[in-house]
């Protein structure tokens, strides 16, 4: 509800499509590791160093999201530059460095991590030695942020080509419209 999926869907649909998202969301993956290299996910890397691709496979994938824990951390979780695990500044998940990086990708035999999450300026961020790619496909998020979107390309040799485009125009409907419970469109 706090950026307005839920005002959008209810005001278009009808409220009885919200239960329906919310079982859709709960079924979708937690990630996966593209020909055996690239590692891809909503959130970021683990305070656990021990993470493996198997153990995230045991995860109970279908309910709510923990307050704590990889499963909290896979969606929350986000790069930084400093070698560590440090409190996120989002209050949820770790904040983690390129040796955490490192580790996991020397754990599970993986050669990149593709992660979403946080807007970016140019719609993608490469980091921690060029192992950590960071992209963002809504183009001037919450109609204020000036950020172009982007998608990366993968062809058979697995190496990123990044697409960035700007936002196009939309409705006239104020920024967050829908984030506000007692708007509506007559």
């Amino acid at each position: 509800a706090l950026y307005g999926f839920q005002g959008e869907l209810t005001q278009k649909y009808g409220k009885n499509f919200i239960p329906i998202f919310n079982e859709v969301f709960c079924a979708l993956p937690l990630g996966c590791v593209l020909s055996e290299r690239i590692f891809i996910m909503h959130g970021g890397l683990f305070s656990d160093s021990e993470i493996t691709i198997q153990r995230l496979n045991a995860i109970d994938r279908f309910k709510e999201p923990s307050d704590d824990g990889v499963f909290c951390e896979i969606l929350w979780s986000d790069p930084c530059d400093s070698c560590g695990k440090f409190p996120n500044k989002r209050g949820v998940g770790i904040a983690f460095g390129p040796d955490i990086t490192k580790n996991f990708l020397r754990t599970n035999g993986l050669k990149l991590v593709i992660r979403s999450h946080e807007v970016k300026d140019q719609g993608y961020e490469i980091q921690h030695s060029n192992t950590l790619i960071t992209v963002f496909s809504a183009p001037n998020y919450c109609d204020q942020m000036g950020n172009k979107g982007a998608f990366i390309r993968l062809k058979n040799d697995m190496i990123p080509e990044f697409i960035t485009f700007d936002a196009v125009p939309h409705p006239d409907i104020p920024a967050m419209f829908y984030a506000n419970p007692y708007t509506k469109i007559l």
